[in-house]
């Protein structure tokens, strides 16, 4: 089995913050960008159900797991259902009698149930990957805090703490899959790990520009020029996705651990920020 490589002196704290996102009913919260609030609006919409599934997946291991690990999976699992509370309350703000939200959440659901019908290791699996997904696209708010330079400070508040706390407990699921599968031969757990995130690399983007392009229709766009203007934001710029590319290609590495890309400092800032907001 490979070992988990954690840092023993990392702290994952769930903090039960609540974020008055009212001003995200008013339309276009995200820079006054159409483009940028159709495709994290879309992220958004994708939170609920799928924390719910990461929680279930690690929940459902609860019992091989002892010692750190075991109070990391229930802080992962506290941190997890307080985001997707925080995003229903976003995406309640979302104006449905203009944007096609239930037909959005409607496939959102169907793709979260094909993910429950894999099982318990089939869920943990759809669990890791997104979850290196989730630590890939924190790593570049960190890294690009400018894409919310106007944006209103709750509304960049509750993405940046997003992002730090899934930081926090981006190898949770992973020290829990390998606990999951310490009988199984390096590299079945190997070959698994990478068909499945190879599959979740191509569906996860296809299915937000499909969301985006849905929500930019109804904006007024036609089919193609929403579909441009999404792929332009994901891939070019600011390269949503693309901007990643070097911490995606690492789970590809024989022996990968999410700690092998250690960025605590360049967190530290935010943490601090938080930490301070969740002690008042």
């Amino acid at each position: 089995m490979t070992a988990a490589r954690t840092p023993y002196d990392l702290t994952i704290l769930p903090r039960d913050l609540h974020f008055d996102v009212a001003t995200a009913k008013s339309g276009y919260w995200l820079d006054g960008d159409p483009v940028a609030t159709a495709v994290m609006n879309s992220l958004s919409l994708t939170f609920p159900d799928g924390e719910r599934l990461f929680m279930d997946a690690v929940r459902g291991y609860k019992d091989q797991l002892s010692g750190k690990l075991a109070q990391e999976a229930k802080d992962f699992i506290a941190q997890e259902a307080i985001h997707s509370r925080e995003h229903v309350m976003l995406n309640k703000m979302i104006d449905r009698s203009k944007y096609p939200v239930e037909a959005i959440e409607a496939e959102i659901r169907e793709r979260i149930a094909f993910a429950r019908s894999r099982g318990p290791v089939g869920m943990l699996i759809s669990t890791i990957c997104l979850e290196h997904f989730t630590a890939m696209l924190a790593d570049m708010f960190a890294q690009h805090d400018d894409l919310f330079k106007k944006t209103e400070p709750a509304l960049r508040d509750l993405w940046r703490w997003h992002a730090m706390e899934e930081t926090e407990h981006k190898a949770v699921a992973y020290d829990v899959f390998l606990i999951a599968t310490k009988d199984w031969p390096a590299w079945r757990r190997y070959v698994r790990r990478c068909v499945a995130m190879l599959l979740i690399s191509y569906f996860f983007p296809r299915n937000i520009t499909t969301f985006a392009s849905s929500m930019l229709v109804a904006d007024g766009y036609t089919p193609e020029e929403a579909k441009k203007a999404v792929k332009r934001f994901l891939w070019k710029d600011p390269a949503f996705f693309g901007r990643g590319w070097k911490i995606w290609i690492q789970w590809f590495k024989p022996g990968f651990h999410p700690w092998d890309h250690d960025n605590r400092a360049l967190m530290s800032e935010w943490q601090a920020e938080f930490n301070l907001v969740a002690a008042e």
